[in-house]
């Protein structure tokens, strides 16, 4: 535990047992937690003792986002990407990690760019999948999509759409309801479970094991923090950025700021709603990689094939 800018953070930190180890931050989305990675941890950081001899390897610092399970309670209002990624980095800083890089996926992917926008002296790289990338009104900019991005496009258009209405405009009515009872908080995680894992028409649990489902669901009801949670949704939407793709009315901009410098990796699901152009124009994209099975939990789903693009990217970021 660590308590910066008076926001308390939960973070798990495994140091691998390689001297030459490169520190890599990996960040979980919604509705997730550090448990998304549990398969990930050993190859990641221990590749010799898991058939990896040769590869990369990485001490992992893998924090509960703040509002997630043990990071509570929230420090305040205004806990959006820019300012969970200022906790992020300096909890990187304060171990002692001068260079890094970092990985997320869904909310992780929003905030381990901003990481690189803050801190690009510091942030060797980014790879994300479940990245979201939004139109900015320009002229032209949807024309000739081809056929697979004129798919991610319109299932962008209705992506998540009632989750992102409650958790964005009334996080805490509905985290009443949520927090009053188990089975509530399993049937809202496991319907984001069913529709997001591949394939689609398959129970969750061929795609995840049941207990790690289950394992998801008992953090945030145990920890009672249905509303805590949906609360970057409802910071994001204020400041007019994801309320724009839900189609509510706001800034003609919908930007994310300045173009990212640090170089960025794009791992691409069957689920992923990402358009390329869109990303290159918001970020510095040095590498774009198309899967054709795994959904938006990858690291859960298919964590061999994450492991495999972190390792062969940040091979190669310096």
């Amino acid at each position: 535990m660590a308590t910066i800018d008076g926001q308390n953070l939960h973070f798990l930190h495994v140091r691998s047992p390689r001297a030459d180890a490169t520190p890599l931050m990996l960040l979980h989305g919604w509705p997730g937690s550090v448990a998304d990675f549990l398969d990930v941890i050993g190859p990641l950081s221990d590749p010799d003792a898991h058939g990896g001899a040769a590869a990369g390897a990485f001490h992992l610092v893998i924090p509960s986002l703040p509002g997630f399970a043990f990071s509570t309670p929230l420090a305040g209002p205004g806990m959006d990407a820019a300012r969970t990624a200022r906790v992020c980095t300096r909890l990187m800083g304060l171990l002692g990690y001068p260079r890094y890089g970092v990985h997320g996926y869904d909310t992780g992917a929003w905030v381990a760019p901003e990481m690189g926008r803050q801190a690009p002296d510091h942030v060797i790289g980014v790879h994300v999948n479940g990245m979201i990338t939004f139109p900015v009104g320009a002229e032209g900019e949807t024309h000739d999509l081809t056929d697979a991005e004129q798919r991610r496009w319109h299932r962008m258009q209705g992506f998540n759409d009632g989750y992102l209405q409650c958790n964005a405009k009334r996080p805490q009515t509905v985290a009443y309801a949520l927090t009053d009872s188990p089975a509530g908080q399993l049937a809202w995680m496991v319907e984001k479970f069913k529709g997001l894992t591949d394939p689609e028409d398959a129970l969750p649990e061929h795609s995840i094991p049941r207990d790690r489902v289950l394992t998801e669901v008992s953090l945030f009801w145990l920890t009672a923090t249905a509303a805590s949670a949906a609360q970057i949704y409802y910071e994001e939407i204020s400041a007019g950025v994801w309320g724009e793709a839900a189609g509510d009315d706001g800034p003609d901009d919908w930007g994310v700021g300045p173009r990212g410098a640090v170089p960025t990796a794009v791992l691409l699901s069957t689920h992923d709603v990402t358009i390329r152009r869109w990303a290159e124009r918001d970020h510095n994209i040095a590498r774009w990689t198309e899967l054709d099975r795994g959904g938006h939990f990858l690291a859960m789903e298919a964590p061999e094939l994450l492991v495999a693009d972190v390792r062969e990217f940040f091979g190669t970021a310096h």
